[in-house]
């Protein structure tokens, strides 16, 4: 199969660029007007009457004249394809936005100095393209031309056609046809014949490509092209542009990759709808599945941390948030198209900036009438997965505002498709802004060529992927499905309940029987607020259930400085090991192992992370071993970051681990004070856990006592329940109930 797609990519590359101006020339029919992509003559029209008026609008387009000032004079530097993620690769990516803005600038300002930049550049590509062959960086089963893979390609297709869009109406007859022939059609033919099988699955990069050559089609008036992005290359619907929109995202808009790729999913989605709104606004593509791009926009802003970084699911990198450029064109167009929603303006505010487009200019002048908008309303919230809604899900907890917001997730979808990690019921927590309990996210360094030129590195498989680095229990050393692929693409975790009862306490659950055969998984996680503590409590419930006996393990990934424990620990002070040989254990380092000292009630282990102690209390016995380690074992380059986890190891058939995870006290370190430095919570237990339910009790001082009943038989909230646990027998309704005595 590779060698017949790299063949097939030479061959193209060899023919005559006269053969491309067969595709779709029965079909071609000249748009009446341009610009027709993303600008209109109406929303030309309208920028101009309106400049002026719009601060943050205004800003972006003198920022944006001021940066091609300085360039546009200059020659093209439109250099021979060389490498993965160096000079001539980022050069190619600044071409295209270069030209997509002075395409921009031309219509708004009528400079003629703009268009003879992008008409220059063209030029230069006209040349260029019919020369290449396969990209010498390419990745054999990939193979890009311009770019070392097809999906930059399309990303680039994506801006000049609206730069060519934009200069359309001063070109020659002879000129569209050169820059048709040797550019625009060899890529269509390229993006979606040579890699026709990717162009037609549902995938962020699909959505790339259906959306380059739609954009591409749209500006040579070309309708079979067109047809060919909206309804996949047979043109039947089973594939494209709509059936993406039906199948990559849940009825509630939760986009299946997780929250950093639908950041990069989005752009395209609306890029692409907006051009077919402006040409074929009988399609309704912001009506089509129930509004899906609005929803899809809101569920990603909701996945995002205190200070908007997007949850690290997946093939994430941590870095990345709401402020990326990519994001900013789908906030603004869903305040433009869908209702002019206020609490809008707020996430425009920390973006501080717009794009430069009708809605862009659209959300800076309601910015400006109305400067201190409504904050945007981040909630908790559950989420669904799978196109139907049956795929799993994600819950998200918050409690409290600003500083003291904390953040609780609980990841139960589906695998995310080859981005996905083997993490079924993973937890990640946040407070004070910062992410205390954490994921690892993927290993990659993007644009850094050193670093495998920018691309995913070994140890995103090795160890990234791998269960033991998310917060969730690993079963006897080996992740989640075995780590099998085509095994957990098919499977997910299922949403047990999600029950907000008040401020007080929000708890949600889920279960999974697929990711270890013989083996059932139920996560409770609770946020519970007590008047006589300062900060939410995250309570978790991790119950596990075998006919065989089993090595669980239950890692707490951290952040920040030991403290203390009341383990009894035996470092290793001068020789470290790696924890294991495999599924992502070789590369953890291990610097102490210890037990539950005799008589010592439950574990405690305290760390301090910015201005606050955190302190996990959780139910053990000295059979309960304990392993702090360190990532950075078998990682001959350097790949990986260093960081601590602790980890519970219980050999049993059924168990479960219950912990509170409790922030305490305050610390400063320029004042050089600290208070409350010591936990309240002292004891967490395990009274009773049955197929009916699990009976949890949390004690400490200020005369903490709370029972926590989790029903494992049923979610309905009308559902009765009693059982024993010890002396007692409690009683209650519904999925779960907290009391406080």
């Amino acid at each position: 199969m590779i060698k017949k797609l790299l063949g097939l990519a030479l061959t193209l590359a060899s023919l005559p660029f006269s053969s491309f101006l067969v595709i779709g020339a029965q079909a071609s029919l000249a748009s009446e007007q341009h610009p027709c992509l993303m600008l209109t003559p109406d929303g030309v029209a309208s920028i101009r009457a309106n400049l002026g008026k719009a601060p943050l609008f205004d800003a972006s387009l003198a920022e944006t004249k001021a940066s091609l000032e300085k360039i546009l004079n200059d020659p093209p530097d439109v250099p021979v394809p060389k490498d993965a993620s160096g000079p001539t690769q980022q050069r190619h990516a600044r071409n295209e936005s270069e030209m997509r803005n002075a395409g921009f600038l031309y219509q708004v300002t009528g400079d003629t100095r703009y268009a003879v930049f992008v008409k220059s550049r063209l030029e230069s590509y006209a040349t260029l393209y019919p020369t290449l062959g396969v990209h010498p960086a390419s990745k054999e089963n990939n193979p890009g031309r311009l770019f070392w893979q097809p999906l930059n390609e399309a990303n680039w297709l994506v801006d000049v056609s609206q730069a060519y869009d934009c200069i359309y109406d001063i070109l020659t007859s002879d000129e569209r046809s050169r820059f048709e022939t040797n550019i625009f059609r060899p890529m269509v033919q390229f993006i979606s014949v040579v890699h026709e099988k990717e162009f037609n699955i549902m995938h962020n990069h699909a959505t790339w490509f259906v959306s380059a050559v739609g954009m591409a089609g749209y500006v040579m008036g070309d309708q079979n092209i067109v047809k060919k992005a909206l309804y996949g290359t047979k043109m039947d619907g089973s594939a494209g542009f709509f059936r993406q929109m039906e199948e990559l995202f849940s009825p509630d808009g939760y986009y299946c990759e997780g929250p950093y790729y639908a950041r990069y999913a989005l752009m395209p989605f609306f890029i692409f709808a907006e051009v077919i709104q402006n040409n074929q606004p009988e399609l309704k593509v912001f009506q089509r599945h129930g509004e899906i791009l609005k929803k899809s926009l809101y569920a990603t802003l909701q996945q995002t941390d205190p200070l908007g970084s997007f949850f690290p699911l997946n093939d994430s990198m941590k870095e990345m948030n709401f402020r990326s450029g990519a994001i900013i064109f789908p906030v603004d167009l869903t305040f433009a198209r869908y209702g002019h929603d206020a609490s809008l303006l707020s996430v425009v505010q920390s973006q501080g900036r717009v794009s430069l487009d009708p809605s862009g200019q659209s959300v800076a002048m309601a910015l400006a009438a109305d400067p201190n908008p409504p904050a945007f309303p981040y909630a908790s919230v559950e989420y669904s997965d799978g196109p139907d809604g049956r795929g799993g899900g994600l819950g998200i907890l918050r409690s409290g505002l600003g500083k003291d917001l904390s953040v609780a997730m609980m990841k139960y979808s589906s695998l995310g498709m080859g981005h996905g990690h083997y993490d079924k019921l993973a937890l990640e927590y946040y407070d004070q802004g910062r992410e205390i309990l954490t994921d690892y996210g993927s290993v990659r360094f993007v644009n850094v060529e050193q670093k495998y030129g920018g691309r995913y590195l070994p140890e995103n498989n090795s160890y990234a992927k791998q269960t033991i680095a998310h917060n969730t229990v690993v079963v006897d050393e080996s992740s989640h499905y075995s780590g099998n692929y085509n095994t957990a693409k098919t499977l997910h975790s299922e949403k047990g309940f999600f029950d907000l009862q008040g401020p007080d306490f929000q708890v949600m659950s889920a279960t999974d029987t697929t990711a270890v055969p013989g083996v059932a998984m139920r996560r409770t996680v609770a946020m519970v607020r007590d008047k006589t503590l300062d900060h939410p409590v995250l309570l978790d419930v991790f119950r596990l259930s075998s006919e065989k006996e089993h090595l669980y393990d239950y890692p707490f990934h951290f952040m920040g400085q030991f403290m203390e424990s009341n383990l009894k620990l035996t470092p290793y002070l001068t020789e470290l090991h790696s924890l294991g040989g495999g599924n992502g254990y070789q590369h953890l380092w291990v610097e102490s192992e210890g037990t539950i000292k005799e008589n010592g009630g439950s574990l405690s282990f305290t760390w301090l992370d910015g201005n606050r102690y955190y302190t996990i209390t959780s139910a053990a016995d000295p059979s309960t071993k304990i392993v702090f380690t360190r990532t950075g074992a078998s990682d001959p380059n350097f790949n990986l970051r260093h960081e601590p986890a602790m980890i519970l190891r219980q050999k049993a058939a059924n168990h479960v681990f219950a912990s509170a995870i409790e922030p305490h006290g305050s610390f400063d370190g320029a004042k050089e004070s600290t208070s409350g430095s010591y936990p309240v919570i002292r004891s967490v237990t395990v009274l009773a856990s049955t197929e009916e339910g699990t009976v949890v009790r949390i004690t400490g001082e200020r005369k903490i006592q709370w029972t926590v009943l989790i029903a494992n038989n049923s979610p309905d909230p009308s559902t009765k329940h009693s059982m024993k646990a010890g002396e007692e027998t409690i009683s209650w309704v519904g999925p779960a109930k907290i009391i406080k005595q």
